[in-house]
């Protein structure tokens, strides 16, 4: 098995969060998901992700990075993770911000309304790209992925996510509530730990 070396500050990152602060209920949220990622391994088929939101923003790309991480954490091998929303707008700074607070390398490759980062977690590991598109983008898959709606908005307001083989709800809270007041940076921190804790949960029961 490989071992996966992750920036020093993320696996640390990694090392605090425990699992035993993931609630029953949350746990039993979270279940749908282990379940359709322990089918994909035991069948020995690659396992895409596509986190869904309605801005493409915040939850989605904060899910997409830290599922990504986590599936190299734990050594699971061919995991793809993407994410989309109902509509395109741009992968709020805050996120980018936070993620390199928390131990991420991020290059801005374009400019523009909708910048294209490359987030790194690992100096060998392939740089998850982030920008805001459509779920449907063809920069996503087509087929063969699980939709995992992070926002009750994007759940309720899209009926359909065509091509994908399950379709789970794991919603936070909008940490956009908090954009302009003194709890911002807070608010955006505790709000990715809380998404890293909740992946790390959902990985670790894949070994």
């Amino acid at each position: 098995m490989k071992n996966t070396k992750l920036f020093d500050a993320i696996s640390n990152t990694i090392n605090s969060l425990d699992n035993n602060e993931v609630s029953e209920d949350r746990k039993a949220i979270l279940k749908p998901l282990i379940d359709y990622l322990k089918h994909k391994i035991e069948s020995k088929q690659s396992i895409r992700l596509n986190f869904i939101c309605t801005h493409n923003s915040r939850r989605s790309h904060l899910s997409q990075i830290w599922a990504q991480t986590m599936a190299a954490y734990y050594n699971i091998d061919n995991v793809s993770c993407y994410s989309g929303g109902t509509e395109a707008t741009a992968m709020f700074p805050k996120v980018g911000e936070t993620l390199i607070n928390q131990g991420f390398k991020i290059n801005k490759l374009s400019e523009g309304n909708n910048p294209v980062y490359s987030i790194k977690f690992s100096e060998n590991e392939p740089a998850v790209i982030a920008f805001s598109k459509q779920f449907s983008d063809a920069f996503n898959p087509a087929s063969e992925f699980a939709a995992v709606m992070t926002c009750s908005s994007a759940d309720k307001g899209c009926p359909m996510v065509f091509g994908c083989e399950k379709r789970i709800a794991v919603t936070y809270e909008d940490p956009k509530e908090s954009d302009g007041t003194p709890q911002q940076t807070e608010t955006y921190f505790n709000r990715s730990l809380e998404i890293a804790r909740e992946m790390k949960f959902v990985f670790s029961r894949l070994n």
